[in-house]
């Protein structure tokens, strides 16, 4: 029997238990691979990073591996839902992965890779003097990357409502 590569070898933590929810575990704020969305994990206190050491609780888990699920089935069809299917992470050709980092308890931050200007991540750190908005939860960040003017798009509204036992009100 043949064992296959781990493909996401150089990018995405094969042995991080969030791997199992399909959540990447990237070392990067930009990783390589177009994931629909990954978590920035801790670094050592020897490298550049704004989080913390500080991992997702088992709730914020279930968050993130939903918002990943939602994002597949608003905007993929049936067929190509079952394409992603078929490797251990979920990879687009959009190449707009959105990160997630935690600064620390009930403080998340994220950044979409196709961003060239502005802050790195978004609320920026809390070492930032004068940051706003921050610090924010999972559910908030997740809020406003579905946020257009000012409030949360429906699609994202309804899909949360239907899963209280993830995003618990």
């Amino acid at each position: 029997m043949t064992v296959a590569a781990w493909p996401f070898e150089t990018d995405a933590d094969e042995h991080d238990p969030l791997t199992a929810l399909r959540i990447p575990v990237v070392g990067s704020f930009n990783p390589r691979w177009c994931y629909i969305a990954a978590y920035l994990k801790p670094q050592d206190e020897h490298s550049y990073t704004f989080g913390s050491a500080d991992r997702p609780t088992d709730a914020e888990a279930r968050m993130l591996a939903s918002y990943i699920e939602e994002y597949i089935q608003h905007f993929f069809n049936e067929r190509y839902q079952r394409k992603l299917a078929e490797r251990p992470l979920d990879v687009d050709g959009g190449c707009n992965t959105t990160v997630f980092i935690k600064y620390g308890p009930d403080d998340w931050a994220y950044r979409r890779c196709s961003w060239q200007y502005g802050p790195l991540f978004v609320p920026q750190p809390p070492s930032f003097p004068d940051r706003n908005p921050g610090p924010l939860t999972l559910p908030q960040v997740m809020d406003r990357i579905h946020t257009i003017v000012d409030e949360p798009m429906q699609h994202w509204v309804d899909w949360k409502a239907a899963r209280p036992e993830v995003f618990a009100p």
